[in-house]
Parts: C-alpha cells; structure tokens; sequence
C-alpha cells in the first residue's frame, strides 16, 4: 500500500557541537488520541496516524474508528534511538521536529480497493528533551492537507492531537545544559535581488553558514527552498517562524508555534543599512523581487563548544553567510547523476556572500543581533581576509546535496559544449549582488549572553546601601557645664598653637629680661596677624562662645538697646577671660592635658589620595600624601616602598633608591625591597650592587618565581646570557611545580566528587596557564603569597568543562610587579621575551595591556592605541582593557569614545583592577557634560567602592547643580573631612552658603578657597558672581 510520506530522506550534515552519548537512549514516543478531526472532514470514519521523524517513517497505528464527537482513540506507540553515531544524533534533536500525519482510511466498496488519503499533519518539537525533561505531554495543533495547491486554508488549527514523548534517562545532564547555549539563526529574506532571477520551478535558492564546534569541526547550517516573490505587498510582521523541513503535504504545520518573525525599526539594528539614508532604498526593496524562507535554525552548543564559538568571534568579528542559486539535478533515464571533478572547479554562477559582524555578541548582556547585511559577489581572497575562512561552504557539502550548481551542466555536451544563454548568464553574474544592492535580514539569536551583563536591580541596590535611611537627629542638651568644659578645651588648644609658634620664631630658650619679653611679644603678633594664623584661632574659639551665649546667658534674640549689649559684652569678657585663666593654669599644671586629636584619613586613604594626584598630573601634592604616610609611621616598609616606586618614575632614581634600602633596613629579609633596590641600582648603572641585591634576593627566597627571573633579565643587560638562562630555567621549574601541585589538588576534588581515580596532567613549561596577567597584581614576591594569588584568580564563566585559563610564563607572571613599582626598562625586557615565546600562537591580551601601560606612561599615546587595538582584539570582554582605552581616550580629551569605554567597563560583571579611576573619569565627563544625575550615581558608586576627597567632590559637585543643597553640603562636609587643603571643595561650600544666606561662612569659606589657590577659573568666576548677586560673601568688598 503507498502512502505519501511528508519528509524527504535527505540527510543534513552533522557536527559534534553537543556532548556525545555514550549509549544509544531510546526516545518513545505515544500518540494517544485526536480531537475535532471532523473539523478537518465532515464524513470521516477511520483513520490512522504515522509517525515519522529524520524523514524515516517510524510505524502506522492501526486503522481507528472516528467517533461522533470527532474523536480518535489511538494509544499507538513508537520509538528511535538518539545515539551520536546514529541518524538522529542530539544536533537532529535539537533542530527537528517530530512528524505526524493523519490519514483518512476509505473502505473497500465492491469494485473499488481501500483508499487512503492524507488529512493533516503536526509537529512536536523535542527540544525540551535537551532541557533536563525526561517526558512531555503535548497536544500538537493538527493542520489540514489541502485537497490541491492552489487551495488557500485557514492557518489556524482547531484539530489536534495528545502526544507524549519520554525517555528512560536524561539526554543532557542539568550541568551540560547549564553550561551550554542554545544558538538559533533565522534567516527571513534577501531583498533587492539580481532581476536575473526568476521563478522557475527548477530553481532553489540557499543560504548557508557554519557555526564552529568544539575541536576542529564545524556546524554547517543550510537555509534550502527559498521561495522568490515578484513584486507587492509587504512581508506581514509579525509572521511565524518556520521549521527547516521543506515542503510538507500540511504547509501550516511548518510553523514554528509561538515564534514570530516581529521586525522593529531599522535604526535600532545591528547590521548595515540602518542609517536615515537607507530607510527609503529599504522600504522601497521590501516591496519588491525578494527571496523569502523565514526559517529558523537552532544548535545546541556544550561549554566548550561556546568558548569556541567566543574565541572565534574574539579572532575574526565578521563571519560569511554565502548565498547561491542552485538547480534541480536532470539525469538521463537509467544514469546517475555524478558531478564532474571539471564542474566543480567552475565558479558558481550568482554566488554571493554576506559579512555579518559577530563582535555585538561579546558585548555584556548581548544575546541577538538582528539586521540586515550587504551581499556582496563570492571572491575567495576577499572572503579569505575578511573572514580567515580558505574556501566556500557549498564546496564542501556539494557532494551531500541533491543539487548541482548553477550553470553546471552532468552531460558530456553541456560540458564540452555551454550554450550561449550559460555563457552570458555566468558574465552577467559576476556583479549583480553589488549593482542590485542586494541584501539580507537575519537574525542570531543566543538562549542566555556569552558575556552576562551585571543586572541593574543590583547597581540600583548597591547604591540604595550607599544612602540608608537615618534616624532623626537626637536635640542636644548640653548643658552650661559641658560648654564651659568645651571652652576650656577650645583655649587649651589655641594656647599650644600660639607656644609652638613661639617656639618657631625664638625657640624653646625663654628670655629673662622684660623688654625682650615684649619684644618677642610684639614680633609674636605682628607674625600671627600678617599670617592669618591670629583670625584663624579666633574662629577656632567662636563656636565655643556662642554655646556659652546660649547655655550659660540664655541668650537667643537680640538686645534691644545698645546699653544692654554694652553691659551683656562687658560682662561676657570678665568671664571668658576668668575662665581662659583657669583653663591656661590647668594646663600650665599638667592636669587634663588633651591628645591630639587623629587623623581622619587612614594609611590606605593617604595611598590613595597620592594615586588621584599622580593620576591628575599633580606630582607635588602626589608626593606631599607619600611623604605624610611616612611621616605617620616611619616603620612601615610598604609606605618607603610606595613612594619610592613614586620617585622612581616622576622624580630620581637616587631618591627612590634611598627609599628601597630604608624599606631594607626595616626588614633586611624582604625580598620586594630587595629587588627594587636592585632596580634602582641598574637605573643608576650601580651593576655590581645591584648584582649583589638580585643574588641576595633569590638566596633568601629561592621559591620565588619573580626573583629568578629578574635576576636573570638583569644577567641578560650584562651580557651574561649562560647565567640568564639557567635563572630562567630555575624560575620555569618554579612555576611548572607550583602549576602541577594546583593541577593535582584540582584533580583530587574532582575526583573526591566523582568517585574516580585522578590522572596527572601533562605540563608545558613554557606556558603554563596560571590567569591571566592583567588581573590585579601580585603584592609580594614570595612563593606563599604567589600560590595565594594564584588561588584567588577568577574562575572561567563556563563550569563544565572547566575550560583552561589564559596561559602565562614566567615574564608574564613578572610584569605585575613591575608594573606595580614603575620599572619600566624591565617591563619592556620582560616583554620582549614574552613576545619571542609567543611567535606561533600570537602575543595575549596581557601582553599588549602591559605594553599599552608602558606607552601611556611615556604618553606615546599613538603605540598606546596601536596595543590597545590588539587587546581588544584578542579579548574584547576583558574590562582591563575597556578601562585601558577609556584612559587613553581621556588624556586625548576625546571624551565621547572615553564615556563610551568607561560605560562598557562597568556594565561587565567582572570589576576592573582601576575601577577608583574608572569611576572618577566617568564622573567627570557627566558633569562635563551636565549629566548631572548620572554623575551623582557615578561618584556614589565610587565612593562605595573607595572614598575619597575627590569621589565626594564630585557627590557634591553633582547634587549643588541639581539645586539638592543638604546632600551637596553634606558630601562636600564628607570630602572635607578627608582632606581640608582642597581649594575645589571650599569653593562649592562657598557657593552653598551664599545661596543658603549664611554670610559668615560663605566668607570663610572662601577666604579658604583664595588661600589654597584655587585653580578653577570657571569656578571662581562664579564664586564671584553669585558673591555680586547676592550682596555678601568677599570680605575684601
């Protein structure tokens, strides 16, 4: 009995892009009953329903009774095998569909046999198999067959069948899914076609592009039966999507349910063609001969296969999506058709390609890219320099395909002899993509990002800690005596000011005779008053006598005559000066003796505050910061190191050299104090000691992988090469033992989880992959804190399989120190072999960052760029190097592509290492250009991530010009508390008390601001404005 069958037996070619099977899983598959099947025929009675899959038909129901109500009873059940090695590997599975036909079964009449006809048919998707689902119920919506092809249906269904699909096991496990990602291409239509084309049944049009799998193979991707459309209409949006299965006898059961083809504005695309410009030549070549298939192709890739997919993206950012016309093979009777090994040499008539840019997928949070590319004529070199891609994709599955190209003849006279219409027809193809402006819409389309993106309910969060709620302020009841205390203290502190000026000026030996007693009085006060330290203490004690105003006298209105204010102020002055007395003999006693009061910035503020300085080219204030972390304590080695690798690059490899061997005096056994100091000495051509130095340090910690290899490079200026190498040598041992001890404790928590017994690794000593180098640097130098580091690298974001970190060697593994400490002749050394080492496989990212530093250092900005390119390149989602170019583009003062690289770095999930500066940068260009609410959010997330002066300026800065007094006057108290030399902050706290009407401290605030040398003229222009506007706030007027 010959039933027509609904799949061709043509097979797609397959890749490993999923997680091989071990065994062969069977897949069950039972269609229980069909509903409403008299909506599909009015007189059915028997019916039965075939079951196909990969175009092989897996069996037939027994022939069913169809009852009143519409209904069929089938309970048929069926099966295949889903095995890597089979027909239906998991890529068949995850692509398509399950087929199922009903079939109206005629009974025999007298003369006339058993007719069976084809009624409808539906589809099952089995992708949830892939998706931790073990069974599934559907009822698949059942399309009817129609009677011709000219017969229009109603596309929906109102029939439909229950089906359940199960296996015995999962087919993926919950982590090879997790790890994985579900990659779906839809390609919807090419538009302004060649007119060459035409729609000649003998013809198919096809697209194809392959996605990389894991290892060396590659998944190709055919797009087959497009249908050409003359001119009309528009395509309707939206419009569903369609499986990859030809034509069916039921063509409304194609449609992929609950995917649609939307569309959207051509503006917001991420291909070509979507400026203004483009819009009319667009609207005008929808309208017009297009080549439609709307069809959608899913592969599910494993972890590694994704990191495949992310390198190759990182490598070439255009990938080829080839477009040709294509006939339907015509053999002679009884003869195969065989494709001549001449034919396929022949160029492929309207052989076109289109270069689609894959970059956007290694954007945060990027997981579509939709839009339309340019076709452009098939030229192998070009395509080869584009893409790194060496040859066509149809040339490889030609021989899998039923089709020959276009314009190939099979038999021995088209072959010897193409007619004249072939001949013309090739010439006219060479260019017709350009000149006709073809071009295709596609869509790529990823179940989860490669590069997630960090979410804003967590920024919004973080930045909600950063202004909690407070509690009201509790009213102060201080009392006449707490006042009167505080006075006492307010005194005691002006009169330890005023004897450590005397001493200043005449020293500690005190003068016997009366007249020069009052001679040094005189000269004391003609220097307090010329200084302004005199106004200085009185406002020191003003406050103190307010409150004893209030709290002692009562006093809070003002007096209504003169006499009362007389008298109020003469007694006034009786009591403070009686109580000045007493606090002065107090303290001339030794009793009650108050410390001075500490400092708000710690040593890691201080460090800080130096690094903004060097930042913003202030190398004077940069080093007064290292110079006052010394002067808090003299001991702390890091402190002597820190400003020496300061002076080492602003300043004098002598004074830096001072610096290291006071950090060695300390601590004669710190190995980072002795490298640098050997440092410094090659700076100053000091060889021998800084021989003596190196071979101390790699004597005292010979564990230390960063010892032997500067000893090394310095062997290497002196011309040493056979001793340079053998510390090499040394240093590559190192870090193999340490790498294959990380490698085994890995292994042996693997294996702890598994139950299995560990195997050792294999181990290059040249690159041994240990994270990447430009992750924060390495503090120490030591083998302990170098394992520590180690163990702290992030991990890969691809759980299974662990996929290896960048590789690093011994220089890269050197360079963060260096960097670290400014030494950058060794960089460049340590460089230059990392450079030889990577001649086959090409330098990294880390490579290139660390050079790119060095440049911007010397502020060669056009290297910098050069390397900056080359990073991005090779790592376009490392924020290190986002951060890096954002930098560069700042000192260029091109703030547009600055703001740019700053957003992108804080949209990573990953922090950069210079986040503070990130932060600050950004900040500043916000304000800069009045975005004054993005700026606030800005410095708040620094200040959250590291306060400072400047990070609560720039609050403070950001809340004044959105007119929010209270908290601008708060975050400019906060910066003030951190450091109270900074003329900036005086101003804007000048600018809050005029507008607030507070005259009194609208002029001492700025009497600070013109003291400290305020260098924003922008700033004191409007300073003095506001001061002419309101009337007050210049004591000089």
């Amino acid at each position: 009995m010959e039933v027509p069958a609904g799949l061709t037996s043509g097979k797609e070619p397959a890749a490993a892009a999923l997680p091989s099977v071990s065994l062969p899983i069977p897949v069950q598959i039972t269609v229980v009953d069909a509903l409403n099947l008299r909506a599909l025929k009015s007189n059915v009675l028997f019916t039965l329903v075939r079951v196909e899959y990969n175009g092989a038909v897996l069996g037939d129901s027994p022939k069913t009774h169809v009852l009143p109500d519409g209904s069929a009873e089938y309970d048929f059940s069926t099966s295949f095998e889903c095995s890597p090695d089979g027909p239906n590997s998991l890529d068949v599975l995850v692509q398509k569909p399950l087929l199922l036909t009903v079939l109206n079964v005629v009974p025999k009449e007298k003369k006339k046999p058993e007719k069976i006809t084809p009624l409808g048919q539906a589809v099952v998707d089995l992708l949830p198999l892939l998706q931790g689902v073990r069974s599934l119920k559907v009822f698949a919506p059942l399309y009817a067959v129609p009677a011709s092809p000219s017969e229009m249906l109603h596309p929906e269904a109102t029939s439909g069948l229950e089906v359940m699909v199960s296996t015995k096991e999962l087919l993926l496990s919950a982590t090879q899914f997790s790890s994985g990602n579900l990659l779906s291409i839809t390609l919807e239509a090419a538009y302004s076609v060649p007119e060459a084309f035409t729609t000649d049944a003998q013809q198919n049009y096809m697209a194809c592009l392959q996605i990389p799998a894991a290892g060396e193979k590659e998944l190709p991707l055919l797009f087959k039966n497009g249908i050409l459309k003359a001119g009309g209409d528009k395509e309707p949006l939206p419009r569903p999507k369609i499986w990859p299965l030809g034509p069916i006898l039921a063509p409304g059961a194609l449609n992929i349910p609950d995917s649609f083809i939307v569309g959207g504005r051509y503006e917001d695309e991420d291909g070509e063609l979507t400026k203004r410009e483009d819009r009319e030549f667009r609207m005008q070549a929808e309208s017009t001969k297009r080549i439609v298939w709307d069809t959608e192709r899913r592969c599910f890739l494993d972890a590694a296969a994704v990191a495949v997919l992310q390198k190759r993206i990182a490598e070439c950012r255009y990938w080829p999506v080839e477009l040709c016309r294509m006939s339907m093979a015509s053999a002679g009777k009884g003869k195969t058709n065989k494709i001549d090994k001449g034919d396929e040499d022949k160029q492929i008539a309207f052989h076109g390609v289109a270069y689609v840019n894959m970059a956007h997928l290694l954007c945060p949070g990027v997981k579509q890219i939709r839009g339309a590319f340019r076709v452009f004529n098939y030229e192998e070199s070009e395509v080869f320099e584009k893409t790194k891609i060496q040859h066509s994709i149809f040339q490889d599955l030609r021989s899998q395909l039923s089709l020959v190209k276009e314009g190939l003849g099979n038999s021995p006279v088209s072959k010897a002899a193409p007619n004249k219409a072939q001949k013309e027809e090739k010439e006219c193809s060479v260019m017709q993509y350009s000149e006709a402006g073809t071009f295709l819409v596609m869509e790529i389309k990823l179940d989860r990002p490669l590069v997630p993106k960090r979410l804003r309910e967590e920024l919004i969060r973080r930045v909600k800690e950063l202004i909690p709620p407070r509690p009201a302020l509790q009213p102060r009841t201080e009392g006449a005596r707490k006042v009167v205390e505080d006075y006492h203290k307010r005194v005691t502190s002006v009169a330890v000011n005023i004897l450590r000026e005397y001493h200043k000026l005449f020293g500690k030996q005190q003068a016997m005779d009366h007249e020069t007693l009052e001679e040094q009085k005189r000269q004391l006060n003609y220097e307090l008053n010329t200084s302004g330290k005199y106004f200085a203490f009185k406002e020191q004690l003003k406050y103190s006598v307010v409150k004893i105003v209030r709290e002692k006298y009562l006093k809070t209105t003002a007096f209504e005559t003169k006499e009362q204010l007389q008298a109020f102020l003469s007694e006034l002055y009786v009591y403070l000066v009686d109580h000045m007395h007493i606090a002065l003999n107090k303290f001339l006693s030794g009793e009650d003796v108050s410390p001075a009061p500490p400092s708000c910035a710690t040593m890691e503020q201080l460090w800080l505050f130096a690094r903004e300085a060097e930042a913003n080219k202030d190398l004077k204030l940069a080093s007064l910061f290292y110079k006052q972390r010394i002067a808090r304590d003299q001991r702390s080695i890091q402190s002597w190191v820190d400003y020496g690798a300061f002076c080492l690059l602003y300043e004098d490899a002598t004074k830096a050299q001072e610096c290291f061997q006071q950090a060695v005096s300390l601590d004669p056994q710190n190995i980072q104090s002795l490298l640098l100091c050997g440092i410094a000495a090659v700076k100053l051509q000091h060889y021998k000691e800084a021989e003596i130095f190196f071979e101390d340090a790699c004597c005292l910690e010979p564990s230390s992988i960063i010892a032997w290899t500067l000893s090394g490079l310095f062997y290497e200026t002196q011309n040493n090469y056979i001793q340079a190498e053998r510390n090499f040598r040394e240093a590559k041992k190192l870090l193999r033992a340490q790498f294959e001890e990380e490698e085994q404790g890995r292994i042996l928590e693997a294996a702890e989880g598994e139950g299995k017994k560990p195997s050792s690794p294999s181990i290059d000593p040249e690159k041994i992959p240990v994270g990447s180098a430009d992750k924060p640097p390495v503090e120490g130098v030591t083998s302990k804190e170098e394992a520590t580091a180690l163990q702290e690298a992030p991990e890969a974001p691809h759980p299974a399989p662990e996929p290896q970190p960048p590789p690093c060697t011994i220089f890269m593994k050197t360079v963060p120190f260096l960097m670290k400490f400014n030494a950058i002749r060794f960089v460049h050394k340590a460089l230059a072999h990392e450079l030889l080492l990577s001649l086959q496989g090409g330098p990294t990212c880390a490579y290139y960052l660390a050079l790119a530093w060095t440049y911007m250092l010397q502020e060669d900005f056009p290297r910098c760029e050069e390397c900056l390119c080359e990073a991005i390149r090779i790592d376009p989602v490392n924020p290190n190097v986002w951060a890096q170019k954002g930098h560069l583009c700042y000192l260029q003062k091109d703030l547009v592509n600055a703001k740019d690289c700053y957003e992108r770095v804080i949209s990573f999930v990953e922090d950069a290492v210079d986040l503070h500066f990130v932060y600050l940068r950004l900040g500043s260009i916000y304000l800069e250009e009045k975005e004054y609410g993005r700026a606030k959010q800005i410095y708040l997330l620094a200040c959250d991530n590291s306060a400072s002066c400047l990070t609560w300026l720039g609050v403070g800065i950001a809340c004044y010009r959105l007119e929010e007094m209270l908290e601008a006057e708060d975050a400019l108290s906060e910066a003030n508390a951190l450091n109270n030399t900074n003329a900036e902050v005086w101003g804007y706290l000048a600018l809050i008390c005029l507008q607030g009407g507070r005259q009194l401290e609208a002029e001492q605030c700025y009497k600070y601001t013109v003291k400290l040398g305020l260098q924003n003229e922008a700033l004191l222009r409007e300073i003095r404005a506001a001061q002419h506007h309101f009337g007050f706030g210049d004591p000089s007027l």
